[in-house]
């Protein structure tokens, strides 16, 4: 019962939704001028501003929030309200979405201020959006959007794809010149020549072009779809500096399983100017039939209602499953307990209470170390993870053998109680639930020769695409690594991570006497953050195989010299290229260049 029952009106409630609206509208705007700054960055270069604001963006929300929760507990005592008048804000809510551009947004805001002020849980909140109340679906036909979702170009016959492409790509106005943009677009032409070989231009073929730049690293994406008749391709168009610093058109993606992997769960978040997004989501997955709404849009950035999306879409997997959640199947880690839901492509991560020798790490640390990846450039080798706190789960869902794993390893982060209508339930206070991918040590057991030897390649690979992004992984074990659909190997396991430029890279100090060169212990002095790559094989070479194929393509691996040449061009402020899509697909390895 509040403190003020008589001051609790109607209006009172009015005026706290007002208040939740005023701060998303503000988290937005700010949301929106990032996108805008990143175009300026682009155009200047500023690589390390790009970053900043990809990285700060992710703070930007939580900031929104707290001074929302600020107003509310000072000017309306909002910790102490009777229920009744929560209902009565989540309904004049409602009523202020009517007419927003982004209300899907805007309510998962809601549920983010509503949750912390009230100290609910996910399942018990009677008062956020579980499911969505405004329709986005017409939102785009608004005549009072500053610009539509996408433009349509119409060429008559083939004739009209270079005028037509090089207004696309003049369009936006990119403040650089480009070195030669006619031979970009011919290129561009000659590979859709190769997508779709010979081929009639229909009567209503169209080109659809989003009317804003995707921005990530140092990259600009034109994204599209071709329409011809009753198909429809992607079309993604990338964009770079060359080395004299002029612009030029890298590639262009045609291929779905391409843009999946751009917009993969594995890649830093893109820099996009939204009104809409529900409308870009839209456009986006004709192009991306087969990818969840939720990864769409966390991959523009707005993974909080990612995340909501997520969380809804567990609730129904939940609701229509039977299977238990068991501990996860692999190698167990010293630090998190790891457990799985069969039929559902997720794991869930705990990190234990107690962490036994050689770890030596807190909690605290291995959350920093978590919220580092989620801000850092993920060049396409880290998954992303979503975090949770108070989310409970039924506990006759729980396999007995996890029960027991969890009481010995995370009973701090484990509570019981009843749901509304009396069923046993299990509240884990915080946890990590990240994709499912198979383990890099499973299949280097069971691969065919091929897929070994292209799964070290990759392992390579990833870790020398990290190592440039300044990213140490720390636990280089194969166990460490898993494989994506698209069989990519991905690191997963960040409690050891560290700034690749933070790291001292040593040799091995040659023996001093016999009984330090026999002796199985190491017998020279290792700091906290000083590296070994010498010693790597001991670990990484054990099988006959991994050991043929790994020193086939990454020789290199185990030289100290390779690992101080990344750290060096970091330290001089260079940062490599990296383009989302493989190197064949570019044009200066496609085409004959001048």
């Amino acid at each position: 019962m509040s403190k003020f029952p008589k001051l609790l009106s109607s209006q009172h409630a009015y005026d706290m939704a007002q208040v939740i609206v005023d701060g998303f509208d503000r988290h937005y705007r700010i949301f929106r001028e990032a996108s805008r700054d990143a175009k300026i960055d682009f155009e200047l270069q500023n690589w390390s501003g790009i970053r900043d604001l990809i990285k700060g963006r992710i703070d930007y929300y939580d900031e929104r929030v707290k001074e929302c929760l600020l107003v509310l507990e000072e000017e309306f005592d909002a910790t102490v309200l009777h229920v009744d008048i929560w209902q009565q804000v989540k309904l004049h809510y409602i009523g202020l979405l009517t007419n927003h551009h982004q209300p899907e947004l805007a309510e998962t805001f809601f549920n983010s201020v509503i949750t912390r002020v009230l100290n609910n849980t996910y399942f018990h909140n009677d008062f956020v959006f579980v499911r969505p109340t405004i329709s986005t679906e017409y939102i785009e036909n608004d005549e009072i959007l500053s610009h539509p979702t996408y433009h349509a170009y119409y060429p008559k016959d083939r004739a009209d794809f270079k005028p037509c492409f090089h207004s696309i790509i003049t369009s936006f106005s990119l403040e650089a010149p480009f070195k030669n943009l006619n031979r970009d677009i011919e290129y561009l032409i000659q590979a859709l020549d190769e997508k779709i070989g010979s081929y009639e231009i229909l009567v209503n073929f169209q080109i659809h072009v989003l009317t804003s730049v995707f921005f990530r690293n140092k990259m600009a994406y034109i994204v599209g779809r071709i329409i011809n008749g009753d198909s429809t391709i992607p079309m993604i168009i990338a964009i770079h500096f060359n080395p004299e610093k002029h612009l030029e058109v890298d590639a262009v993606l045609f291929h779905p399983d391409e843009v999946a992997i751009l917009f993969s769960f594995t890649y830093s978040y893109f820099l996009v100017e939204m009104e809409v997004p529900s409308a870009y989501v839209t456009f986006l997955r004709t192009i991306m039939p087969g990818k969840p709404r939720q990864e769409i849009y966390t991959a523009l950035g707005l993974q909080k209602h990612g995340k909501s999306l997520f969380y809804r879409d567990f609730l129904h997997h939940l609701n229509h499953s039977r299977d238990q959640f068991r501990i996860a199947p692999g190698i167990k880690g010293l630090v998190m307990l790891v457990f799985d839901l069969p039929s559902y492509p997720y794991v869930f991560k705990m990190i234990k209470d107690y962490f036994p020798p050689p770890k030596e790490t807190t909690r605290e640390s291995i959350q920093s170390k978590y919220q580092l990846v989620k801000q850092h450039d993920r060049v396409g080798r880290m998954a992303d993870t979503l975090e949770f706190v108070n989310i409970a789960f039924p506990l006759d869902r729980f396999d007995p053998d996890l029960l027991v794993e969890l009481e010995k390893h995370c009973h701090s982060l484990i509570s019981y109680g009843e749901n509304d209508l009396g069923e046993k339930e299990i509240m884990i206070s915080h946890m990590y639930i990240e994709r499912r991918m198979m383990p890099l040590n499973i299949m280097l057991q069971t691969g065919t020769d091929e897929e070994v030897e292209q799964g070290l390649l990759e392992y390579g690979n990833a870790i020398k695409e990290l190592i440039a992004a300044n990213i140490f992984p720390g636990d280089m074990l194969y166990k460490n690594f898993g494989l994506t659909r698209h069989g990519r190997v991905v690191f997963y396991d960040y409690d050891e991570i560290e700034y690749f430029t933070d790291c001292n890279i040593r040799n091995i100090p040659e023996a001093r006497t016999e009984e330090e060169e026999m002796s199985g212990e190491v017998w020279y002095h290792v700091g906290p953050k000083d590296i070994f790559p010498e010693s790597y094989g001991t670990f990484l070479l054990g099988d006959e195989r991994v050991r043929k194929y790994l020193l086939k393509h990454h020789a290199d691996f185990f030289d100290p010299q390779m690992w101080i040449g990344y750290q060096q061009l970091l330290r001089e402020g260079i940062i490599p290229d990296h383009f989302g899509y493989s190197h064949h697909l570019r044009f200066i390895n496609r085409f004959t260049h001048e």
